[in-house]
């Protein structure tokens, strides 16, 4: 009991910051924005922010309507996928990840605190790699052996600051942090997120894996701009 209620003042927390990034409160209206997107040349990410205390089956219903519309309306999108609102159930996210495959719609699992990280690689080595990716935060001890991990797996990854702090760590540098992650996955990742708004540090990743000829997108948060560091990137196309 006596960790229930910081964990429930920090998901009040999140639950009010993360309102900035929604882009709405139904599939409808996010699938609007999607397909204004998809008008611009922009890929979408679509994913359902669960509130932390939902039983697992309701974000597997909400994560498997936005794969079949999504397929039905012909976007190129991706599915963010969060494992802790699925309690890490296989029998819910082995079936995710097949209507993925099947309907060319890549997932990616989100970042989480670094310990979380392990249940991702457990899911993906229960499933298979085929059609999935993960993020993973340069900020964490960890995450070097992780980005090692990913590359051996053929995984797509997208690179984040990290909104979790690693416990124990020194005071993180986030943006040498960040591009030292982008240096080991240039050259060697099957599939890049350069997931930043820092446009300076846009300018530098994007540079460092279009020189190493390594396969990269840009990633925005909807609603904050993004012409500062999307300028940075569209010299790297």
């Amino acid at each position: 009991m006596q960790r229930t209620e910081p964990n429930s003042l920090l998901m009040r927390a999140l639950t009010r910051a993360a309102k900035s990034y929604i882009a709405g409160d139904t599939l409808s209206e996010a699938l609007q924005i999607a397909q204004h997107g998809s008008g611009l040349g922009l890929r979408c990410t679509l994913c359902y922010w669960d509130d932390g205390t939902e039983a697992p089956e309701i974000p597997a219903q909400h994560y498997t309507q936005i794969l079949h519309v999504a397929r039905a309306l012909g976007l190129d999108a991706l599915l963010a996928v969060k494992i802790p609102a699925l309690h890490k159930r296989l029998d819910l996210i082995r079936p995710l990840v097949e209507l993925g495959r099947n309907s060319a719609i890549p997932i990616i699992f989100d970042s989480h605190q670094p310990e979380k990280t392990d249940d991702t690689f457990r899911i993906i080595d229960a499933v298979g790699p085929e059609g999935l990716g993960m993020a993973i935060a340069g900020r964490w001890r960890r995450s070097h052996q992780d980005a090692e991990r990913a590359i051996s797996l053929g995984l797509r990854v997208r690179v984040v600051k990290g909104e979790w702090p690693d416990p124990g760590a020194k005071p993180a540098d986030l943006q040498k942090d960040y591009l030292a992650i982008v240096e080991r996955l240039a050259g060697r990742a099957a599939f890049v997120g350069v997931a930043t708004h820092d446009a300076r540090l846009a300018a530098k990743a994007t540079q460092i894996l279009a020189k190493a000829g390594t396969p990269f997108e840009q990633e925005f948060l909807y609603p904050l701009p993004i012409e500062p560091a999307l300028k940075a990137g569209r010299p790297h196309g």
